[in-house]
């Protein structure tokens, strides 16, 4: 797509031909289900009428609508584009399967960090405090993440009272 620009509308400025192409890109993003050659007609009738309107985006297209090399410029962009977007489309799974294995290893590597770490006085303290709320014999915690799968698990069975219904927000 970004050779394609360097090779098309080569008449027009800088700023035209930049804020052209994004317009155009966005168009073809937001209308993925049309071809090249119905996002060109739509284009074209859009255009038309904001220049009978005499509020159009691109002003400086007044007398380019009609010509044969600005079409064919558009029609590459907009197929360039379309190659684009379809392409991105197509790697969403594998880029949603990379950000999931990227999660469950940053997951993973924080509970290696958490066991080598000794447990933190607020850890400590409160497992302290369950352990003498429930009457349970106290372990010796060596670590962040058994502190952590100890209080959680002390919770879990003996706390059943924290969980709530819909009867009970009523």
């Amino acid at each position: 797509m970004y050779e394609i620009k360097k090779q098309i509308y080569l008449t027009l400025t800088k700023n035209q031909k930049s804020a052209l192409c994004n317009y155009l890109r966005a168009l073809v993003k937001k209308s993925a289900d049309l071809t090249v050659d119905e996002i060109w007609e739509s284009f074209v009738a859009d255009e038309r009428y904001y220049l009978e309107l005499n509020c159009s985006r691109f002003e400086f297209l007044a007398e380019l609508l009609d010509d044969d090399v600005f079409k064919s410029d558009t029609k590459k962009y907009l197929k360039e584009c379309k190659k684009y977007y379809d392409y991105k489309e197509q790697q969403r799974p594998i880029i949603e399967a990379q950000k999931e294995f990227e999660k469950r290893k940053r997951a993973f590597l924080r509970e290696v960090k958490m066991s080598k770490e000794p447990p933190t006085k607020k850890q400590l303290y409160y497992y302290n405090r369950l352990c003498k709320k429930y009457d349970i014999e106290k372990v010796e915690l060596t670590s962040k993440l058994e502190a952590r799968d100890l209080i959680d698990k002390i919770i879990t069975e003996h706390a059943p009272q924290y969980t709530t219904t819909e009867d009970d927000e009523e």
